[in-house]
């Protein structure tokens, strides 16, 4: 049986981390709060746009407005500072030519479908919508496999959000050491297998696969 290979997007493929810090402000700008550090974004992104808004306003702020304003901003303005981390598309195009390969992110979907078709174009990919509760739900990862027609997978993230939903879908989990977390934050969650460069993919996912 083939074994499929689903991968995290924010963080684990694109560094997305400027175009939703220049998002979250440009949101904030709109309703007069005050902006946030990229720290402070990194450290909120990971559950979803309406998650990171909520924790990015002030304390009885209005986090829904406030992601109305993100929303329609990060549309416009996905692809301004976001790009593939260095090695990500050498090691993404040697993975296909052995396994299937999806993208499952807590983006609104939108933004899913915006970045992904410039950047892995024919690569099945999606976001949060009405329909797919956002990560750790495993919901994304059995639709991503049924899409692939897989009966098994290997999930590539880059925090722990990403181990818990490879954990509630009752997959293994790859966890990459360039994205949004460090080590410890990912132990934490229980990560145990881990990838420091995106050249190393290939070659990880295969030891991961036979049991080396």
């Amino acid at each position: 049986m083939n074994t499929a290979i689903l991968f995290d997007l924010d963080g684990t493929l694109l560094n997305t981390l400027e175009d939703l810090a220049d998002s979250t402000n440009a949101a904030l700008s709109q309703l007069g709060y005050p902006a946030r550090t990229l720290e402070e974004v990194r450290r909120f992104v990971g559950n979803g746009a309406l998650r990171l808004m909520e924790q990015a306003v002030p304390e009885g702020g209005d986090a829904l407005s406030a992601y109305r304003a993100f929303r329609t901003y990060y549309d416009a303005h996905s692809q301004i500072k976001t790009a593939p981390y260095p090695g990500i598309l050498k090691a993404l195009a040697e993975i296909q030519q052995k396994h299937p390969v999806a993208i499952v992110s807590n983006k609104p979907d939108s933004a899913v479908k915006i970045l992904c078709s410039q950047y892995f174009p024919g690569i099945y990919a999606r976001g949060e919508s009405p329909d797919c509760p956002r990560k750790p739900a495993p919901d994304m990862v059995f639709m991503a496999m049924q899409a692939l027609g897989c009966g098994r997978c290997i999930y590539v993230g880059d925090s722990e959000v990403d181990v818990l939903t490879a954990q509630n879908a009752g997959v293994p989990c790859l966890s990459v050491l360039w994205g949004f977390r460090d080590k410890e934050q990912i132990e934490a969650a229980g990560g145990k297998v881990f990838c420091a460069a995106p050249g190393e993919l290939p070659d990880k996912i295969e030891e991961m696969i036979h049991g080396q």
